[in-house]
């Protein structure tokens, strides 16, 4: 689960590892990809370009609230119109969820980074992927065709750790 009930990341799921981890990846990223509901909520975060995916614009629009961000409905126009309009055309593309954006993304990654709290359960919580808790992620995951690296321990004392999924 990457979220309680009401689809809040919890303090539970919160480690300063994981999060450094995060913070990093984002800074190396030329667009962050999320839905509505998701915002990575750093110092850094109305810096970067990025395009939320919203049901509520027809296709393309300019987020009124950050000159950085884009949004955009998938039902509406490609994903390549929307990176074009939120000007970037090339690079490193992060896309930090939720289970719908995770979804729809499944067949283009070349790597997806999944992070485990072992000790945190989240009963009712909103699950990272479609079809979990069904499967698992790393069901999900393999079904997809990315393989699994070795686990990175990210905070030893809690448990947490990310693996790379590649194609």
């Amino acid at each position: 689960m990457l979220a309680d009930a009401r689809h809040v990341m919890p303090d539970s799921l919160k480690f300063r590892g994981d999060a450094t981890f995060f913070n990093a990846a984002l800074d190396r990223a030329d667009l962050i990809v999320h839905g509505r509901n998701s915002h990575e909520g750093q110092p850094n975060s109305p810096r970067r370009k990025r395009i939320v995916l919203t049901r509520t614009i027809e296709q393309l629009a300019g987020d009124p609230s950050n000159p950085n961000a884009t949004l955009w409905n998938p039902a509406g126009v490609p994903f390549e119109a929307a990176c074009e309009a939120a000007g970037v055309t090339s690079g490193t593309i992060a896309i930090i969820g939720g289970p719908i954006v995770f979804g729809m993304f499944m067949e283009r990654y070349d790597a997806f980074y999944l992070s485990q709290a072992p000790h945190v359960h989240l009963p009712d919580g909103e699950a990272c992927f479609p079809g979990v808790p069904e499967r698992t992620p790393q069901e999900v995951l393999a079904a997809h065709g990315l393989r699994a690296s070795e686990p990175q321990m990210l905070d030893p004392e809690f448990g947490v750790s990310v693996t790379e999924w590649r194609r």
